[in-house]
């Protein structure tokens, strides 16, 4: 295992603290981006409900594709180098958004933004997990980065709400997407790699060896299956609730004027402030035995009775409540607490490449079951497809309280 020689604990805090701005900062251009752009989506290109899952679709299989090489590439060849890739592809793919409403090219904009997301799953827990000098902070560090994100994704989402009210939808995400590609240049110059030790030569039999590393410990780890298999029935429900609730609302009779952007930019706000108190209760109670899988659990059920109340909801306050229940606290909990179990499970030289494997799963989930649901919505209704979606959920849950039986880490997972 390859960690930086031991230095003072302020060089730890200035890494924490320049990982978790990096992470506010790319969360809030991601968030902001995505409300303007599930929007824009629907009222600007006037895409289907079943078009809409299915660009999810699209985008879990170039993911998928790409996701375990972008991961051994991270963990053979530089880690911060993975960052400032996926800034500037990101970048791109918001920005082209931005300029087309043709269903096809938004499938390959979509498709782009999958690709580019693969170079930082992984990367950034392998990045700050081998920089600090004392490993165990990485657990606070990590949590701390979920919330940061929250509070990143609120004020980026009220910032490229105003400007999309200013100047139109259209222009807002090509400005968001320069930016995002100019955050590749926070990472080039504020990010450090000492911890890491790249590859010099025969990099294709490194690579080669770090994949059946990963491999190898995915396969006889218990514990981690079950993780993979409930991320992959709780991604698939999340990917389809993101790219529906919105089109659920606004058919429930969601508030038009003013700009219907300002009252789904108030609705995302005390969405991810639910989630950073829910982060932050939790953050102290993550030690333990079995205390990961507890809240997994919980967070699960909390899942499923917010995403019935948005399929059954008679009206859009209803929704809402829903709304803030699914995104605020299920899926903020669910894919925090994986991260950190997942990242507790695995060594340094495959770190990068087992978080891969993690979101590979999530792109398995978003392809098995988009598919479904988004065949649901298309032939049946929302009401259905939002049921079967809580069906998806409480599996997860039922998954995850099988973990208890499994090894535990040294931190108690």
């Amino acid at each position: 295992m390859s960690h930086p020689p031991a230095v003072s604990p302020d060089r730890d805090a200035d890494l924490v603290n320049v990982f978790v701005r990096w992470s506010a900062l790319q969360s809030g251009l991601a968030r902001g981006y995505w409300l303007v752009a599930s929007l824009y989506l629907v009222l600007d290109a006037g895409l289907a409900p079943g078009q809409l899952v299915l660009i999810g679709v699209a985008q879990g299989i170039a993911a998928l594709i790409f996701e375990v090489p972008a991961g051994v590439v991270a963990d053979t060849v530089s880690r911060k180098m993975s960052l400032v890739i996926s800034c500037v592809l990101i970048g791109l793919s918001m920005a082209a958004t931005g300029l087309t409403t043709a269903y096809p090219l938004l499938v390959v904009t979509q498709m782009l933004w999958g690709v580019a997301w693969t170079f930082t799953s992984g990367a950034d827990v392998a990045w700050i997990t081998d920089e600090l000098s004392r490993p165990g902070l990485a657990r606070t560090a990590l949590a701390v980065q979920a919330r940061w994100k929250l509070g990143g994704a609120a004020l980026g989402m009220l910032a490229l709400g105003a400007l999309a009210t200013a100047i139109g939808r259209s222009p807002t995400l090509v400005v968001a997407g320069v930016a995002m590609a100019l955050l590749g240049l926070y990472v080039a110059t504020g990010f450090s790699e000492r911890g890491f030790k790249p590859t010099r030569t025969r990099h294709w039999q490194r690579a080669w060896t770090i994949l059946n590393g990963g491999v190898a410990l995915a396969r006889r780890d218990t514990e981690l299956l079950l993780i993979f298999a409930a991320t992959f029935l709780i991604n698939g429900a999340a990917d389809a609730f993101e790219r529906l609730h919105v089109r659920q609302l606004i058919a429930l009779g969601f508030p038009d004027r003013p700009d219907p952007l300002v009252w789904f930019t108030a609705l995302g706000v005390l969405a991810y402030a639910s989630g950073a108190l829910a982060l932050r209760i939790i953050e102290v109670r993550l030690d333990g035995i079995g205390a990961a899988r507890r809240i997994y659990v919980a967070a699960c059920g909390v899942g499923v009775v917010g995403v019935l109340l948005v399929g059954l909801a008679p009206d859009a306050v209803t929704g809402s409540a829903g709304v803030l229940l699914v995104t605020g606290i299920a899926w903020t909990v669910t894919r925090a607490v994986g991260a950190i179990w997942v990242n507790a499970r695995a060594t340094s030289d495959i770190r990068a490449t087992v978080q891969s494997f993690l979101a590979q799963v999530e792109y398995f989930g978003e392809i098995g079951c988009g598919a479904v649901l988004a065949g649901l919505a298309q032939s049946t209704s929302l009401a259905v497809t939002f049921g079967a979606a809580a069906v998806l959920v409480a599996a997860a849950g039922l998954v995850a309280t099988r973990s208890g039986g499994a090894s535990s880490t040294k931190i108690g997972y």
